[in-house]
């Protein structure tokens, strides 16, 4: 299973999706790209490394792991609500396009990735018909994953 997931900046192109019938049009503006979604093994060793990128670009979007941002660093960082352990691996979701270096993400060139073809796009479009075909709708509680320390 994905222990953490992370979207780049550049990727999402909608700061918000206004409330009301989400529209395929609508999610092609969010996400324009032909990204591919990819899962990486990373230690927490590696992690922690593109972490620190993404903190030293004021933080992106993230699931699975919150973390703090202190001097461009990510501090008190934990996955799946444990600390970051060096020695552990991680599964880790991300795009092709960062996982390939994109976003000055060099660090992740040399990983393995898994790539099942899948298109980012195509797995909201299916996580949106999860709550479309329980007839529910779409919300999200504020989580504050990414936070500057005092």
């Amino acid at each position: 299973s994905v222990d953490g997931a992370m979207m780049n900046y550049g990727g999402i192109r909608l700061n918000q999706v206004p409330a009301g019938p989400i529209t395929r049009g609508k999610v092609f503006e969010l996400m324009p790209f032909d990204n591919l979604l990819i899962l990486q093994r990373m230690t927490g060793e590696q992690l922690q490394q593109l972490l620190d990128h993404i903190a030293s670009r004021g933080g992106w979007p993230l699931a699975g792991i919150t973390m703090e941002i202190k001097d461009k660093k990510a501090m008190n960082v934990q996955v799946g609500g444990k600390a970051i352990d060096p020695a552990v691996t991680y599964i880790i979701a991300n795009s092709d396009f960062v996982a390939n270096g994109g976003d000055d993400a060099a660090m992740l060139r040399t990983i393995p990735q898994i790539n099942s073809g899948y298109l980012m796009r195509d797995a909201l479009f299916d996580y949106i018909n999860t709550f479309k075909k329980a007839g529910k709708a779409i919300g999200l509680p504020a989580a504050n994953r990414v936070r500057y320390a005092q």
